[in-house]
């Protein structure tokens, strides 16, 4: 007699190949340095001297590393089934950011970002957190030198949830406090690294909090810091309240139906074209 024995072994909508994690680590290289350059730098850095400059050229560069990667990704495994999935989440992720329009942080897009890189993976949430950032920026007028930071800050953080442990085996009550508990850390997170993105431009302004060339690291982080806090830390709280309580009330439910999507997808089954009957 034969035992067949059942798997949950959950599907991805996108296994990454070694040269999409080379290049994912490299645009993620490049973006830390993007993001952290006014830390990295020495004060002595002839970097400093352009500290206007270097965000624009990082978000120059973010935009053609992002696009590399995602071919990359799409190249490793994107077929058609994991397109329409993305273009349904990316359309319905860009709906939902106009709704809060920021206030207060008030942005229910980011619980989704959550709920579907938990379901379909890394890879999957990356591009997603990706598109869905650019899709939202063209339909609320928010294209700017900013949009290539937003769009790698959100495709980490949806990387992130696909990388959270138990896929295969944690449900329920436990497997939503786990997403809102990450929600909650990376909603903070986002936050603080586009504030790393933005708080450069405000050395122009001789204050206590901007970011100042000559000071010392340890003088610059404390600013930052001061800066966090007096311009962010409302929005921040309410984005990540927003996502708590959204994951607690229709998480479950969630995940529920977007698991069963991914099975009647069979995104791990290939397609295959034959003869027409005749």
């Amino acid at each position: 007699m034969t035992v067949t024995r059942r798997t949950d072994r959950q599907a991805r909508a996108i296994r990454l190949g070694p040269r999409s994690w080379l290049a994912l680590a490299l645009v993620s290289a490049v973006g830390v340095a993007g993001f952290g350059w006014p830390f990295l730098a020495p004060p002595a850095s002839a970097l400093n001297a352009h500290a206007q400059d270097a965000p624009w050229l990082f978000a120059g560069l973010l935009v053609l590393l992002v696009a590399v990667v995602a071919a990359t990704i799409s190249e490793s495994g994107l077929g058609p089934k994991a397109v329409a999935m993305l273009g349904v989440l990316a359309a319905t992720g860009a709906a939902l950011r106009p709704i809060g329009a920021g206030t207060a942080g008030l942005e229910p897009m980011f619980f989704l970002m959550v709920l579907s890189g938990r379901v379909l993976g890394p890879g999957f949430g990356f591009v997603l957190g990706s598109v869905t950032m650019f899709a939202s920026a063209l339909l609320t007028g928010g294209v700017g030198p900013w949009l290539p930071f937003q769009m790698l800050a959100m495709g980490w953080f949806t990387m992130g949830a696909g990388f959270l442990p138990g896929p295969d085996r944690l449900r329920g009550r436990a497997e939503a406090w786990m997403l809102a508990v990450y929600g909650f850390l990376a909603a903070f997170a986002y936050g603080t690294v586009m504030n790393m993105a933005g708080w450069p431009f405000m050395s122009a302004l001789a204050s206590n909090i901007s970011f100042s060339p000559d000071a010392s690291l340890p003088t610059n982080l404390a600013r930052f810091l001061a800066y966090c806090l007096a311009t962010s830390l409302g929005w921040d709280l309410g984005r990540a309240l927003v996502t708590v309580a959204l994951t607690l009330t229709v998480g479950t439910p969630l995940l529920k139906a977007l698991r069963r999507a991914t099975r009647r997808a069979a995104f791990e089954t290939p397609v295959t074209f034959g003869d027409a009957p005749r």
